[in-house]
């Protein structure tokens, strides 16, 4: 094999190589229930919520996600007054909405809120 056949084949390996690692960490960045605890933590849920003992422990969310399905998370996140209204009962505290937030971060939060089960 000559120099040039080796050195273009030891570049297409890299590049495969860099493609793969590429598209693994896409795949982990695209994880939805990675991204809604971590849009939990940046939006500051956890002032109001509490997820495993950590947060505000009035208003813990652990079991949620057998409670509720995703259509009602999805609702509590971006439209909390319709929803606060349907319990009947005045709610301590109001929670506020995050309907100004994209769409796929709405979709994050209901998945991590969805796998707390």
């Amino acid at each position: 094999m000559t120099q040039t056949r080796m050195l273009t084949s030891m570049m297409r390996l890299a590049l495969a190589g860099a493609f793969v690692a590429g598209l693994s960490s896409v795949a982990a960045a695209q994880d939805p229930v990675k991204k809604g605890q971590e849009l939990f933590t940046s939006q500051k849920c956890t002032m109001c919520h509490s997820v495993a003992g950590v947060g505000n422990k009035k208003f813990p969310l652990d079991g949620v996600g057998a409670k509720l399905s995703a259509a009602d998370l999805k609702e509590w996140i971006i439209n909390p007054d319709a929803m606060q209204a349907k319990l009947g009962t005045k709610p301590v505290m109001k929670m506020k909405s995050f309907k100004a937030l994209p769409a796929a971060d709405v979709d994050a939060l209901v998945a991590y809120m969805g796998s707390l089960k």
